[in-house]
């Protein structure tokens, strides 16, 4: 293994080698596209089976559609093509021969599930409809980065249609919402939860609500989002239905999706210098086992204990592995489990075993001396649960005060501009509404990352007119 960049200084760098090296990625022979290798899917397995859990409380059902699209559907929908046109993946041929209509890579899957919807909703008992897909899809991203940005990436992707604009908004927020419980409460990662602008919005929808992260480089990450679709998207599918008055409608419709991304924002607002740090919620190993002894007669009896500890520790549900390879020497265990990000070692050597203790090492404390404790083996399994819980909490702890220390309140955009560009971070500002205004962040390398409820300044950030609401400001992936 070599040695892995400096975080502090070549964050891109790091995050590229740290990918590689703790077996999250691999390179793929397609240009843009990487191997998601089972460590690194095993994390997107954790992330699945608790959002589809939520997904399903909130009454949405899963289905699945086709990869391919013929073109004319993403056609029907002006602002839908025309935002998405750049990225289209198209296959022209097929068995040999050329396509009589040139079929879409789904890039997302609005526009045929709106042609399903034109089947399955007829009357007003018909909704509200909601369906919820997993899927991969493709995107011709110029510039790629595994998990942030890749031609083909993994997803969720909910399309939900409802008789009434409100109730299309509260499941859009709904979404929202539990996204960002998600991200915090199990992959620890603080989220800010507000609206884009116009110009920021999904290609056909009428409102598009986001939830940002900031990443320890100062560059923000829009980890997912929710949509409002304007009328005029299903309405171009012949999407309506029989109202109990007998007149002909059209729904009210949203979309909302969480992608692989996900594994991205975890890696980079958790990882430190030795490695990927895995908040315990979401860590494929919660707890590694490494017994130590040179005798055989060390090994027998000490092999025999752990085995019992793994046992304990998984009858309680903590994911365990216990690393008996003696191949290997301790510190290369301890170097590989920790630049995997493991949040808990249980070391056992003789002098352990004498004394019925175990070593629990942390592996988020970078102090020497507060990263190990020393913990009676007949209270391992307590010990091992609690400090779980107390990684968990302080990651999450430590990752919002990090977000705090690097979020400003800033009056002009010519003040934290080059402030902005030099050092990231997060400035909330004013701002009037004017798309002028909005396109000199730009200049500076930054954009808009979403509208704030809250509102602090006056006027804008650019132009001398009253701010009609406060904005987060950022330099973005």
């Amino acid at each position: 293994m070599n040695k892995l960049p400096d975080i502090g200084s070549n964050f891109a760098e790091w995050y590229q080698e740290v990918l590689v090296q703790a077996e999250v990625i691999d390179a793929s022979p397609t240009k843009g596209c990487f191997v998601i290798r089972p460590y690194g899917y095993a994390m997107w397995e954790g992330i699945q089976q608790e959002l589809d859990k939520k997904i399903k409380a909130l009454g949405v059902q899963n289905a699945y559609f086709p990869l391919l699209i013929p073109e004319a559907f993403l056609k029907k929908e002006a602002k839908h093509i025309e935002g998405f046109s750049p990225e289209l993946a198209v296959v022209t041929h097929g068995g040999g021969n050329k396509l009589e209509e040139p079929l879409v890579v789904r890039p997302t899957s609005e526009t045929i599930i709106y042609h399903m919807f034109a089947k399955w909703i007829t009357s007003w008992r018909d909704l509200p409809l909601s369906i919820n897909q997993w899927a991969n899809v493709v995107r011709w991203e110029m510039r790629t980065r595994p998990f942030v940005r890749s031609l083909e990436f993994l997803w969720q992707e909910g399309h939900t249609a409802h008789a009434t604009h409100e109730e299309a908004v509260t499941m859009a927020t709904n979404a929202l919402a539990m996204y960002k419980d998600l991200y915090e409460n199990y992959l620890a990662v603080p989220a800010i939860a507000g609206v884009k602008s116009e110009s920021e919005r999904f290609a056909g929808a009428d409102q598009t609500y986001t939830v940002e992260g900031l990443m320890q480089d100062g560059k923000a990450l829009q980890m997912c989002t929710s949509h409002v679709l304007a009328q005029s998207f299903p309405a171009s599918f012949d999407v309506n239905y029989q109202d109990k008055d007998g007149t002909v409608k059209v729904p009210h419709c949203t979309s909302w999706g969480f992608t692989t991304r996900s594994v991205g924002a975890l890696i980079m607002t958790h990882g430190d210098g030795n490695g990927l740090i895995m908040p315990p919620r979401v860590a494929p190993i919660q707890v590694v086992i490494v017994p130590i002894f040179k005798t055989d007669e060390e090994r027998t009896a000490i092999l025999a204990k752990v085995r019992g500890i793994k046992k304990d520790l998984d009858a309680q549900g903590v994911r365990c592995v216990l690393d008996d390879d003696e191949t290997k020497t301790p510190g290369a265990k301890f170097f590989h489990w920790e630049l995997r990000g493991v949040p808990v070692r249980v070391e056992m050597g003789p002098k352990d075993l004498v004394s019925n203790n175990v070593v629990l090492v942390n592996r988020i404390e970078t102090d020497k001396a507060k990263k190990k404790s020393v913990v009676s083996a007949d209270n391992l399994v307590s010990s091992v649960t609690d400090l779980l819980q107390t990684i968990q909490n302080n990651l999450l702890q430590r990752a919002r005060d990090r977000m705090r220390s690097q979020w400003h309140q800033a009056d002009k955009l010519a003040t934290f501009g080059p402030q902005m560009d030099a050092n990231g971070g997060l400035y909330q500002t004013g701002w009037c509404g004017s798309p002028d205004c909005e396109a000199k962040v730009k200049e500076f390398k930054g954009t808009i990352r979403c509208l704030l409820d809250e509102k602090q300044h006056s006027t804008c950030m650019h132009c001398t007119q009253p701010s009609k609401t406060d904005i987060l400001v950022a330099k973005a992936y």
